[in-house]
């Protein structure tokens, strides 16, 4: 089998050959090239026609952010982009992923990490998925996009829906969605379409580490009808909301008299993830009374399958998985597709609509 190549980026001669020596442990990766800043990395990309690159974000001369526009503009290729954990990283790493990366890692403690090897496992990973990832879906809608109106006949059109209202109605329908790599590209182009009025909140368990999924939230919340935020521990689910999971938590649901509350844990990760949308799906099985849509989107391994027949043995759900070729990773989906418990498997475009049809549809 042939190895994938792999070129890395990065000002740090320390980090370029720590990165490398990781790599190169892994017999399905070969490291062929540096990059010793952006210019260096696009002209090394341009050249070498690498399977991979590793391409860090703050970087002298071209950052991280110009050389990936370059590389997707002139020879695109599965990019993992090496971020820091402050916020303005966080934010630039969102920017990146919507301008095409696969994915991306944040650096333990800052540009020059002397504990990179506390994620060497999760670099291997990440390189290797990224290597099979499907880059051909078009990047995210940058700017507001169109809402998808409720049906007519619904007495929560747009017209008369009155949002505090809505919020405030008693809540029984609820949508879970679980996603990983490719997730935050995704989440743009359904997150962005669901219409304020929207009669049930939304939990999102996309794989982030802490950090991200504020910048995350923050960035939906902004361009969206739909409220979005971050979910907090003892928070009432309202109508018309859509809660992400905090990174390095599990968000678990739980009935407290008549409403529906979130919990946040970090107890041990489950499948190597936390938050999971198995500990999320598992914990919605549990509460009865609510009519229950579960989408599965781009992401690899198969998180959520299991939480998935949970949630169809214990109540009334309508499932969704995202076809194979808007996928970036088609792992997730694939896993909920072989349970043969989907009810619809749409492209990421419709899933929105997919969406709005289950929760007005009366059951």
């Amino acid at each position: 089998m042939n190895a994938k190549k792999v070129l890395v980026v990065d000002d740090s001669a320390f980090m370029r050959k720590l990165i490398s020596e990781f790599l190169s442990d892994h017999p399905q990766l070969e490291v062929i090239a540096f990059g010793r800043n952006g210019r260096d990395g696009v002209k090394k990309a341009l050249e070498l026609k690498p399977d991979v690159i590793t391409l860090d974000v703050e970087m002298p001369e071209m950052d991280g952010l110009e050389a990936l526009k370059a590389i997707m503009e002139k020879q695109p290729c599965p990019v993992v982009m090496l971020s820091s954990l402050t916020k303005e990283g966080t934010e630039t790493t969102l920017k990146a992923i919507e301008l095409g990366a696969v994915d991306f890692i944040a650096k333990p403690s800052g540009t020059i990490s002397l504990d990179l090897h506390k994620i060497k496992d999760i670099l291997i990973e990440k390189v290797l998925g990224a290597s099979k990832a499907n880059i051909s879906m078009k990047p995210a809608i940058l700017k507001k996009t169109a809402v998808i109106s409720p049906p007519a006949e619904s007495e929560y059109t747009e017209t008369n829906a009155v949002y505090p209202q809505i919020r405030s109605k008693k809540m029984n329908k609820l949508v879970l969605i679980a996603t990983s790599t490719g997730g935050p590209r995704a989440l743009q182009h359904v997150v962005t379409k669901l219409p304020a009025s929207l009669p049930a909140p939304v939990v999102i368990v996309q794989h982030m580490p802490p950090g991200f999924t504020k910048s995350l939230s923050d960035r939906l919340d902004s361009l969206s009808e739909i409220r979005v935020k971050e979910g907090e521990d003892g928070e009432i689910l309202q109508n018309g909301t859509v809660y992400i999971a905090p990174g390095g938590k599990h968000l678990r649901l739980k009935k407290t008299g008549t409403s529906t509350v979130i919990a946040l844990d970090e107890l041990p990760p489950e499948g190597g993830h936390r938050p999971a949308a198995n500990a999320t799906f598992h914990s919605a099985a549990a509460i009865h009374d609510l009519e229950k849509t579960a989408v599965i989107m781009t992401g690899m391994g198969s998180d959520g399958a299991e939480g998935l027949i949970t949630l169809k043995e214990t109540g009334t759900v309508k499932a969704i998985a995202e076809a194979k070729e808007t996928c970036v990773v088609y792992g997730m989906p694939k896993a909920a597709i072989a349970t043969h418990l989907v009810d619809d498997v749409v492209p990421v475009d419709e899933i929105a609509s997919a969406i709005v049809k289950h929760v007005y549809n009366k059951r």
